[in-house]
């Protein structure tokens, strides 16, 4: 069951993405083109999907436990640090230069577009880059506790 309730989330994400034409790239880079052919979609998509989370948080987080696990797993790390900035940078940069986000890039998969499937690559070889970066650096110099 828990894998039917995961297939049909990441369904109805990509539908949703899809549909809003999040997963064509020239339609979220018109975002960023506030001086020339600017589309303001893309802030109406987020603005839904914050309004939409923001209820879905508050009537889940009412249950004891969730449907098919143990218990929530929300985050508890609150510290703005330089690999949340740097993150969040590259991000960004990412989006900005590519128009995919990896929600938009993953549905996109389905059109085909070699564009996308070096976006995607790329993405898993910049997380898997950035795991043995991680490993490294934890090996070097620990974090102090």
């Amino acid at each position: 069951m828990r894998m039917i309730a995961i297939y049909m989330i990441g369904l109805i994400f990509g539908i949703g993405i899809s549909i809003s034409g999040m997963a064509n790239p020239a339609k979220v880079l018109n975002f960023f083109d506030i001086a020339g052919a600017w589309d303001p979609s893309l802030a109406f998509v987020m603005g839904g999907a914050v309004v939409v989370t923001f209820i879905g948080y508050r009537l889940v987080l009412r249950r004891n436990t969730p449907l098919f696990a143990t218990r929530f797993q929300l985050p508890t790390n609150k510290a703005i640090d330089p690999r949340l900035i740097g993150g969040s940078a590259v991000f960004g940069i990412g989006w900005g230069i590519a128009g995919f986000c990896p929600g938009g890039a993953l549905p996109a998969l389905g059109t085909g577009r070699w564009e996308v499937a070096l976006f995607v690559a790329a993405m898993v070889l910049g997380i898997w880059l950035a795991k043995a970066l991680q490993s490294i650096f934890t090996t070097i110099a620990p974090p102090s506790s």
